[in-house]
């Protein structure tokens, strides 16, 4: 319970993705117990939005932490965290009027990309092979922070940009399947190296003409437990103790 506040904790006190580094570095030792790995994740995503005109996948980076907790068979586990980094949406959109004749004159023939920013919450069940291999599977929950299409064009020789805030044209609540499998290094007790897929089931759009585009992306993540060595040999250290005291008192 301690932990679960903590982590609570953590959440609320997050600003950026410096500080959610800092904090990780800080307490990983805390966080992690023999039944609980706390770590750093992040990578690369490959997002679209589905049935969207024009719709191309874009490239982003991701980063957060997550934690598995170990269930009574080692082999499961519930891995959860916050994806605090996480872009989605889609390049090469076609433009549309600004209602503003020199904007619209100047990206005439240009294109769009659009950036929809979340805080996403994954919570899976996660089965780890005897080989280091484990696959996931679950849900993930997104919360809106900010949203934008960026207008991009070359007019008369040179590049132009504009961002046209579209925040509250987006759900504030994303959600969705996903499903990922991978490899842990160092015979299972080092870096994590991963791919999931998430499938939205939310659509990303307001209104009645966008009920068919949906979020879809495609991670390559990489995990670092924090801590977890120390954790480790504090637990060890435990034990050893444990087992003295209880042949002395025989």
């Amino acid at each position: 319970m301690k932990k679960l506040l903590l982590v609570v904790t953590l959440l609320c006190c997050i600003q950026s993705v410096s500080s959610q580094v800092l904090i990780s570095l800080v307490f990983g030792d805390m966080l992690n117990s023999p039944k609980v790995e706390f770590g750093l994740e992040g990578g690369a995503n490959f997002s679209t939005i589905s049935n969207l005109e024009g719709a191309k996948n874009r490239t982003d980076f991701n980063l957060g932490f997550y934690f598995d907790f170990m269930l009574k068979n080692p082999a499961w586990a519930i891995n959860t965290g916050v994806i605090v980094k996480s872009s989605m949406g889609a390049n090469g959109l076609p433009v549309y009027s600004l209602n503003n004749a020199e904007l619209d004159n100047a990206f005439a023939g240009g294109h769009i990309d659009r950036k929809i920013n979340y805080f996403n919450v994954p919570i899976v069940m996660k089965y780890k092979f005897d080989n280091h291999i484990y696959v996931k599977a679950g849900t993930q929950l997104g919360l809106l922070s900010k949203a934008f299409d960026e207008f991009k064009n070359n007019y008369e020789g040179e590049d132009l940009v504009y961002k046209n805030k579209i925040r509250d044209q987006i759900h504030v609540i994303d959600a969705g399947l996903t499903i990922g499998a991978g490899y842990r290094l160092m015979g299972g007790n080092g870096m994590n190296i991963g791919v999931n897929y998430y499938y939205g089931l939310v659509t990303v759009m307001k209104g009645d003409s966008n009920l068919n585009q949906y979020n879809r992306s495609f991670y390559i993540t990489a995990g670092i437990p924090i801590g977890k060595g120390k954790a480790e040999k504090k637990a060890a250290e435990k034990k050893t103790l444990d087992n003295a005291a209880e042949s002395t008192g025989k």
